[in-house]
């Protein structure tokens, strides 16, 4: 990359319209981090053992779902609603979003995180921050595969839900539809790994938490399944270079 186009994505990346991205990033994950935290927290309060009550674990999923859904939604328009470093990573890969715009993007992403358990962390006094974990039969690497497998699922959604233009009025319905896919997800696999698929939110809680144990974990593999999710939906189904042409064809009526 020449001097001259690096100078000009560092001024694409810090526009008016860029700065209003970085904020709806930050504000959206925020609210998915609070909610997210909030609801183990309030689990654990409420259910004396927790890790054997399932119906904790319904409550994460759904207030996941809920709480992805709803976040998505209040940015989708602003800057694509990310959420989620894993996310921004697959459109960087895919060609979708520069490289400096996507540092921006993990920024407020990860202060977004941090500002959310904080919160709950001072308003709740005694209550400690609840962080991703892993079970005890399972190993990091396992671990690390099964949110690489989870996250590309979302991203994956992410994707098809919200950059195809072929969806026409069902695009309404994508921050729904993610938000159901992060939820099935947690109900698969909350026992085992956490069901994070955030990175952004796996640093916050750890950090407000003070532990960063398998911190690894939750950044290699929901990386590495997001980068192949970007891959496949961006070269493969739906390719970049074609999605003009498919553009117009769907405004024409033809399918």
């Amino acid at each position: 990359m020449s001097s001259t186009s690096f100078t000009a994505r560092i001024h694409e990346a810090i526009t008016p319209n860029s700065l209003r991205a970085y904020l709806a990033e930050f504000i959206s994950t925020f609210v998915f981090a609070l909610a997210v935290a909030g609801s183990s927290m309030s689990s654990r309060k409420l259910m004396p053992d927790v890790n054997s009550d399932p119906s904790s674990l319904v409550a994460v999923a759904i207030a996941g779902a809920f709480g992805l859904a709803s976040a998505v939604y209040i940015s989708v328009n602003i800057s694509g609603g990310h959420v989620n470093p894993a996310v921004t990573f697959a459109k960087v890969v895919s060609g979708h979003m520069p490289f400096v715009t996507a540092i921006f993007y993990w920024t407020s992403q990860i202060l977004g995180a941090i500002m959310g358990c904080l919160l709950l962390k001072i308003t709740t006094v005694e209550h400690n921050v609840t962080t991703p974990a892993i079970a005890q039969e399972m190993t990091g690497f396992g671990a690390s595969i099964l949110e690489g497998f989870l996250t590309f699922g979302l991203v994956y959604t992410v994707f098809a839900a919200s950059g195809d233009p072929r969806q026409g009025h069902m695009a309404s319905t994508g921050p729904l539809m993610i938000g159901l896919m992060a939820g099935a997800n947690i109900l698969a696999s909350g026992p085992f790994s956490g069901g994070c698929m955030n990175p952004a939110y796996a640093f916050g809680s750890a950090a407000i938490a003070g532990s960063f144990k398998n911190q690894a974990v939750y950044w290699l593999g929901p990386l590495f399944g997001a980068a192949i999710a970007g891959l496949l939906y961006g070269n493969v189904v739906f390719p970049v270079q074609d999605s003009d042409c498919r553009t117009r064809d769907t405004q024409d009526g033809f399918r």
